[in-house]
């Protein structure tokens, strides 16, 4: 069975008249053209029985052109472009059900599929969240219990752009986990926030609250 478009219908921009049964189709109508003979209403081509499926979803569109024995190419001009756009297809009825139940089977598998792949990036999201609180547990053993849970949520947090995201943080580098402890710090355990608040620029904030910072990280290297 030979799929190629060999039949177009084009959707007019001036006003039309059937050679077969000289109805005046007005502007707008959807024609045939035979060479010499001029425009067609689709009644008259043996083209009405087909329905109109708009383009945009291809899938759809290559299961139905599929399923249909017979089908339309629909062309309209385009007066900006200067060239004939597609707009979609004429195909069987029959085909166009049997290619919306398969794309809506299709539909409900790629769901399942999606939910899939969602719980396996969350599994692994949490067992790296796991990984990067035990390496800060590793290295920080007097912080207070599950604090390093709560380092490691903030740091790792997706799209964040934060520490835990970074290549280091990923191989749990040494230098990567003291930075995302530095930053908890700062942010529960001081002023820092405060000082923000109250129109501190940044770095005049951290440089008050660096020594706070610092002897609290020897507490939590320290204390086992």
């Amino acid at each position: 069975m030979n799929k190629s478009f060999d039949l177009k219908v084009f959707i007019s921009n001036r006003e039309s008249v059937c050679e077969e049964c000289h109805e005046n189709l007005g502007p707008h109508a959807w024609i045939t053209l035979e060479k010499n003979k001029g425009a067609f209403c689709l009644s008259c081509a043996d083209l009405d029985h087909l329905v109109f499926l708009p383009a945009g979803d291809a899938a759809l569109t290559r299961r139905a052109r599929k399923h249909s024995e017979l089908a339309a190419l629909v062309l309209k001009w385009s007066r900006v472009r200067k060239r004939y756009e597609r707009q979609g297809l004429l195909v069987e009825e029959e085909a166009l059900e049997r290619a919306e139940k398969e794309c809506l089977a299709d539909k409900e598998a790629r769901e399942r599929q999606r939910k899939r792949g969602e719980l396996y990036r969350a599994q692994l999201n949490q067992k790296y969240i796991e990984q990067f609180a035990l390496r800060v547990r590793e290295i920080y053993p007097g912080c207070p219990p599950q604090r390093e849970f709560k380092i490691a949520e903030h740091a790792c947090q997706k799209y964040s752009g934060r520490i835990g995201r970074s290549a280091a943080a990923k191989s749990f580098d040494e230098e990567a986990i003291r930075l995302a402890v530095i930053a908890h710090i700062r942010h529960n355990e001081t002023e820092y926030d405060s000082l923000l608040a109250q129109g501190y620029d940044r770095s005049h904030a951290r440089s008050i609250v660096q020594n706070s910072v610092n002897r609290i990280m020897t507490i939590w290297i320290e204390n086992s």
